[in-house]
């Protein structure tokens, strides 16, 4: 397996990429804004094969950080093979190629789906700077795998939102169904008025019990 690992060393490249980006995006107001609520989400971008990891999150003021090395939390983890990333910037509906295929999504799935909608809306040229910074194979990897990430119609979005929630309700068993939780709500209050009238119940023979004490 070959590594590509992305230290210092590789930050000029990352910089460069981070500069395209964020170019873009004070051309685009409305972006910027959409991407200032989820500041400090990180979303890592992952491939197994061959090794290596792109994290991207924003700032408050909506600049786009990206890099190569980060030690704190991540909110969003895509991971795959090059191959993975490739067959999912190549489907014809990236949603399905995402739950069914060998991409594997862990944490928040708003944070992927959020930052896929603003760069939906822009026209960013990351191969550029990252071959010119990383190398053709490092900064080849790279532009696939954001590509892959966010270059999707506005319906692929919407779609992906959707089976995610159908993934997680009816697959993952994440969330439970809408019609199960009205059964558990109703079980739980037929099970609290029979608590209610054994209660009532207790007191009456209590009640009972105590007239029936001899004085």
């Amino acid at each position: 397996m070959n590594d590509i690992r992305m230290p210092t060393l590789h930050t000029a490249g990352l910089a460069a990429a981070e500069a395209a980006a964020n170019a873009a995006l004070r051309l685009s107001p409305h972006s910027v804004e959409a991407l200032k609520p989820i500041a400090g989400r990180v979303l890592a971008l992952e491939c197994t094969r061959p090794a290596i990891t792109l994290y991207l999150h924003s700032e408050a003021n909506g600049e786009l950080r990206l890099q190569g090395v980060h030690d704190g939390p991540i909110t969003t983890r895509v991971t795959g093979t090059a191959q993975d990333f490739a067959s999912l910037a190549q489907s014809e509906d990236p949603a399905a190629a995402l739950i069914n295929g060998g991409i594997q999504l862990e944490g928040n799935s708003s944070t992927l789906i959020d930052m896929q909608r603003v760069f939906n809306d822009l026209d960013i040229d990351w191969e550029a700077p990252l071959v010119a910074g990383l190398g053709d194979v490092a900064g080849h990897q790279l532009a696939g795998m954001l590509g892959a990430a966010f270059h999707w119609s506005r319906q692929s979005g919407d779609n992906l939102r959707r089976q995610l929630e159908e993934f997680a309700t009816e697959e993952a068993r994440i969330a439970p169904p809408k019609l199960a939780l009205e059964h558990f709500y109703e079980d739980v209050q037929q099970l609290s008025e029979r608590s209610e009238r054994l209660e009532q119940r207790v007191e009456r023979l209590r009640m009972r019990l105590e007239r029936l004490r001899p004085s």
